[in-house]
């Protein structure tokens, strides 16, 4: 395959320099060791950058690639490949073509913007998340009581949809001096959300309603609980309100209990076990694992440091193949593609973050 990043010098000097510190004492801090991993994950995932997004990618999926990138930048100090955030948004900033008629999808460009902007300062990605978000408003209705549909089709209205939107929600009035529309939207979100029955009593979120009824026996994904639990963390920056860390905790506790989701302590989606999952769920456990990391840091005691830890190492050891990943954190390695790789260097960064704790 070779490589579309544009700076392959500056590349490998970084892979190097972290590296180097793997080679630098036999005495090595664990952080040090997973720094070099997360580098390694990070240029294989740049491989797969084609200049203006992700190839073998969805839409929405390019999007939590580049977040995924920023978030290894904010963690390890690195600007490696600050450049693509800029050459994305001049390539799709015009023309509003950032949106398309998933509102999920929308969601997942406006928390990468949002990200972007923190590590960067640069305002014209806090605008872009703010645009994004003003269109997804308009999947909000009165059909079920509230809630944003799935898309514009409006057949759906499900948990990623609505949760993504209280993200955003919130993250922008915890960015927005003097804000009360975006505040208003995420109280307003999370009064319906809590109200629909897809946050059981188990703890984990199901997919979505029927006819303004939870299905129950719909999949407990796991992008399904990490989204709730980076919602509410935002939520608390505007009320201040324990108990929705406490709703977090519990979401989290549902998943890193279940033998079906973390068997052996190692995240797996529910389609693992009968081979079956398809191009969108390849990256559902990244999106778990940053989320967790984010409770990790927000509630005391770094309750979640060994599981973060737990699947850092086991996605290096068993689901590598130089410095491509799998499908499976448990292994054997299967194939690589940009969800893969995406997912595994949040599980990398995760556990860069896990060793400071």
């Amino acid at each position: 395959m070779i490589s579309l990043f544009r700076s392959p010098l500056a590349l490998v000097l970084s892979v190097t320099a972290a590296l180097s510190l793997v080679c630098a004492s036999d005495t090595l801090l664990p952080s040090a060791a997973i720094m070099a991993e997360a580098a390694s994950a990070a240029a294989g995932l740049q491989r797969w950058y084609g200049g203006t997004t992700y190839r073998s990618a969805q839409w929405w999926q390019s999007a939590n690639a580049l977040e995924a990138t920023i978030d290894y930048m904010q963690a390890t100090g690195s600007r490696a490949y600050v450049g693509d955030l800029n050459r994305t948004y001049l390539a799709y900033h015009r023309g509003d073509r950032f949106t398309d008629s998933y509102y999920d999808d929308d969601g997942w460009w406006a928390l990468a913007w949002i990200k972007a902007y923190d590590l960067t300062g640069d305002r014209r990605y806090l605008g872009q998340a703010r645009a994004i978000f003003g269109a997804m408003t308009g999947g909000w209705d009165s059909t079920c009581g509230g809630g944003l549909w799935w898309s514009t089709g409006r057949t759906y209205k499900n948990a990623i949809a609505n949760e993504l939107f209280l993200t955003v929600a919130a993250e922008l009035h915890n960015r927005t001096q003097g804000d009360t529309r975006y505040a208003g939207w995420a109280r307003r979100e999370w009064a319906w959300f809590s109200g629909t029955g897809m946050l059981t009593r188990s703890g984990l979120v199901i997919d979505g309603l029927n006819q303004c009824r939870p299905v129950l026996s719909s999949p407990t994904w796991t992008y399904n609980q990490g989204v709730l639990i980076g919602g509410l963390i935002a939520l608390n920056g505007i009320t201040h309100h324990l108990g929705l860390l406490a709703i977090a905790r519990r979401v989290a506790g549902a998943v890193i209990r279940s033998p079906a989701l973390s068997p052996h302590g190692v995240l797996r989606e529910p389609c693992e076990t009968a081979s079956s999952c398809d191009a969108d769920e390849t990256l559902f456990k990244g999106i778990f694992i940053r989320n967790l990391s984010k409770l990790d840091s927000r509630v005391d005691g770094a309750p979640y440091r060994a599981f973060l830890r737990r699947n850092a190492r086991s996605v290096w050891d068993r689901d590598r193949r130089a410095d491509e990943f799998g499908l499976s954190w448990s292994g054997p390695f299967d194939r690589a593609d940009t969800a893969r790789q995406a997912a595994a260097l949040d599980a990398l960064t995760a556990g860069i973050r896990a060793g400071r704790a």
